[in-house]
């Protein structure tokens, strides 16, 4: 070996390589056996990631020093304009749900006649959404039956129970991140040892930068397109057009989840039609066409007007790291495929791909410890 050379690949690298490997897969194990427990917190992280502008622009307003009672506003807020959409959509959604009941037990009983190859589909959803069929089934049990499902009974309503708990402690959650949201960023920062500080703050700085920009500015697009999804679904006499809207709005905010809810719409659609008002073919053929324009205005006019340019990972590396993390980790996985995907990217890219040098900086010296 020439002398001045040096092995890169040594014994203690190798080690911490294979440590390094280790605790990465007993971390992901873990968050896995814990993924239901986890859940709540980590839905709870994300939604007050999204309204922490919302709290600066209370405080700013209201002239408010601490954070508590801007954190109360926002919840507040987000909560009365819940309440409207529900107000305002709750009883119309209840009525078409009523019509469309009564069109599936009335091709149930044969007073109307569908055509042969959708017949074995509308008994199978009569069988699973009809209360009446519920009601009777439960009806027509024996008591002995029942009494002797007793603490199967028990168990299961303690198990709803539990899991209706662990949704309400996502809104304490919610407001205890709200009020401590800076001295949590703050201190995620304190959790990377000391030497390898200035270089994992250069990547988190472009991680964070890239997910504000991503997370918030695709949260606009989503509340455009589901205003867009509403009316278009609503103009083309789509039954339940705004609840739909409002799923599509939603599922925006995963990248291409969006085109699931084409099932939902066609089984809407196909029901509908066996009341005789409408054609399916028709009837299906504009709310694609709803798709088809309402994506377009999305993709083409409005995310290149807010979002300014992309987050910069591949329509196929997103549906690849969506796929990945959450088949890994579940719906956990899901809300932290691109941050996480983000960062492995932002690191190869800087360390490995094209190793710039580690700008001087940051992290205070071990004697003036950042205040938490």
């Amino acid at each position: 070996m020439t002398a001045g050379k040096q092995t890169f690949w040594t014994t203690d690298r190798i080690m911490q390589l294979i440590i390094g490997i280790t605790l990465t897969v007993l971390l992901v194990l873990l968050l896995r056996y814990l993924s239901n427990v986890l859940l709540p917190f980590f839905v709870a992280c994300f939604i007050a990631y999204l309204l922490q502008p919302l709290v600066e622009w209370n405080q700013r307003i209201f002239k408010l020093k601490g954070r508590g009672i801007a954190s109360l506003l926002t919840l507040l807020e987000a909560a009365v304009a819940l309440g409207v959409v529900l107000a305002f959509t709750l009883p119309s959604m209840l009525r078409e749900v009523g019509m469309l009941g009564k069109i599936l037990h009335e091709v149930s009983t044969g007073k109307i006649a569908p055509p042969h190859y959708i017949v074995s589909f509308v008994h199978l959803i009569n069988n699973y959404v009809d209360p009446e069929y519920i009601c009777h089934h439960l009806n027509g049990q024996d008591l002995n039956t029942l009494l002797s499902k007793g603490p199967s009974i028990v168990e299961a309503s303690v198990g709803l129970l539990m899991d209706v708990l662990g949704w309400l402690l996502t809104l304490i959650y919610i407001l205890f991140i709200l009020i401590d949201y800076p001295r949590i960023a703050n201190g995620f920062k304190l959790i990377v040892p000391y030497k390898f500080r200035p270089r994992a703050l250069v990547v988190l700085n472009d991680v964070r930068v890239s997910m504000n920009h991503y997370f918030r500015g695709q949260g606009c697009v989503a509340l455009c397109a589901m205003v867009f999804y509403c009316i278009g679904f609503s103009i083309v006499g789509l039954p339940l057009a705004i609840p739909m809207g409002i799923l599509v709005g939603v599922l925006y905010m995963i990248p291409y989840f969006q085109y699931v809810t084409l099932i939902p719409v066609a089984a809407i659609s196909l029901i509908y039609s066996l009341g005789g008002g409408v054609d399916f073919l028709p009837l299906m053929g504009k709310c694609l066409l709803v798709y088809a324009v309402s994506q377009s205005i999305c993709d083409y006019v409005i995310t290149p007007h807010i979002m300014r340019h992309e987050m910069g990972l591949n329509p196929a590396i997103i549906l690849l790291s969506l796929s990945v993390w959450g088949s890994l980790l579940g719906i956990i996985g899901m809300i932290i495929a691109l941050p996480a995907t983000s960062l492995i990217m932002s690191y190869y890219e800087r360390y490995i791909s094209n190793p710039l040098p580690v700008q001087n900086s940051t992290p205070n010296p071990p004697d003036q410890p950042t205040s938490a």
